[in-house]
């Protein structure tokens, strides 16, 4: 069986990534002030942080079913046999659901993973899922082993500006209010299903410094009973200036000197929620090479 693995930008895994290391990326669609976008084709990561510094009315959408079924229809066509798609977790967008539904139609061929994650921890599983393929495990085994693995993973992300937050519902005007004005920072936590509060610090350093502590804290008791080259530390942002995402970068990895790191712009779909020069960490168990 040759089984192809596939995802989408939510993944924070570019489409040129994706044809770099054997794997299918569908860009997902945002719109900025009524314009449509393809992320990372029609619109960069800065030109839509831009976009969020001066006001524009920047929303995320779902990609069209036409365009996921066409995908997928090209996929199958090109000498594969079946295919694994990864998207992002059920309880962030319901794109999951749809697309598990629209499988059934596949005869077994298209397995849909829920696997719970997004940004660097979804870029994980898909990572995770090419070292399947290449351990000859097929579509079916491989949905099993991405969600059985699925909760092995943490987000925290610490926000600038509660401005996308306030207006989402997430934090009340008033709560938005005093905290600007006593610098209050809240650092926000992704289990899984969706965007949970976690802590409230006052200013930027200590809020970066509480979520390292909290990655830590995983590795201790969470991910103790896994071995280190199990586990990957994420870095991710929606950083408008390269030495601030350098900073945090090098943060990090002096804070996990024995881990293997990486860094990725946190996808439109996430930064359409928290804005511009936020700093996030993830944890995450994955499969060993």
């Amino acid at each position: 069986m040759k089984t192809a693995i596939m995802t989408d930008t939510n993944s924070g895994i570019s489409v040129q990534e994706g044809k770099e290391n054997g794997i299918f990326v569908l860009p997902m669609p945002v719109m900025v002030d009524g314009v449509d976008y393809l992320e990372g084709e029609t619109i960069t990561h800065a030109e839509l942080y831009d976009a969020l510094v001066v006001d524009k009315e920047v929303m995320t959408a779902q990609p069209s079913l036409k365009d996921l079924l066409d995908f997928w229809d090209e996929i199958l066509d090109s000498g594969y046999d079946e295919l694994v798609y990864i998207p992002m977790s059920s309880g962030l967008s319901g794109s999951c659901h749809t697309a598990t539904q629209f499988a059934e139609e596949y005869d077994g061929k298209v397995q849909v993973v829920d696997n719970h994650r997004i940004s660097v921890t979804l870029a994980n599983a898909v990572y995770d899922a090419k070292r399947l393929v290449n351990r000859g495990k097929n579509a079916k085994e491989i949905k099993e082993a991405l969600e059985a693995n699925a909760f092995n993973s943490s987000i925290y992300i610490t926000v600038q500006d509660l401005k996308l937050l306030k207006k989402s519902g997430r934090v009340t005007p008033t709560a938005a209010m005093i905290a600007t004005a006593m610098n209050i920072k809240p650092v926000l936590t992704i289990q899984g299903e969706k965007l949970d509060s976690y802590a409230k610090v006052r200013g930027m350093k200590a809020a970066e410094t509480k979520m390292i502590e909290a990655a830590k804290t995983d590795l201790a008791e969470r991910f103790k009973d896994y071995p280190q080259e199990k586990i990957r530390i994420g870095i991710a942002g929606t950083f408008t200036n390269e030495a601030d995402a350098d900073e945090w970068i090098k943060k990090v990895q002096e804070a996990f000197p024995d881990y293997k790191t990486d860094y990725a712009p946190l996808s439109c779909s996430i930064a359409c929620h928290v804005s511009v020069d936020t700093a996030g960490i993830a944890v995450t168990v994955v499969e060993e090479k």
